[in-house]
């Protein structure tokens, strides 16, 4: 079943523009830890930051919150499966919110794809919960 579904399209340049002007501040305010390592090491970072923010607004869409109900950027963060697949860890209130979604019995999977053609960044998300085997 389809808890919820989202999408985002992020600008590039309003994110280097916010990296230039916060710098530190705006990565600590809105992304992880790992989020950070990863996206510090790319050639353009910006590219990594925006794609990353796309998938929060995308993610709190598809909780059907927004980013607003106690649902933090740092709440949401980007990782991969080991097969290199991109998905959504989600801590604090953000996890708090999904639990309440999710039916009894049941298991959630977070699909996530991420793209980018500059100027964009585009973030596609899609929350499911599978009964449990």
């Amino acid at each position: 079943m389809i808890i919820g579904v989202g999408a985002d399209l992020s600008d590039i340049r309003r994110i280097q523009n916010s990296l230039d002007r916060f710098g530190d501040r705006f990565k600590e305010r809105c992304f992880t830890d790992l989020e950070r390592a990863r996206s510090d090491q790319k050639p353009d970072p910006a590219w990594s930051y925006a794609k990353r923010f796309a998938a929060k607004e995308a993610c709190a869409k598809a909780l059907g919150t927004g980013m607003r109900a106690d649902v933090y950027w740092r709440d949401m963060g980007v990782v991969n499966l080991r097969s290199g697949q991109p998905t959504m860890a989600l801590t604090g209130h953000a996890a708090e919110h999904l639990a309440r979604l999710t039916p009894p019995g049941h298991d959630v999977r977070i699909h996530l794809t991420l793209s980018d053609e500059h100027p964009y960044a585009l973030a596609f998300v899609v929350i499911e919960a599978l009964p449990m085997a």
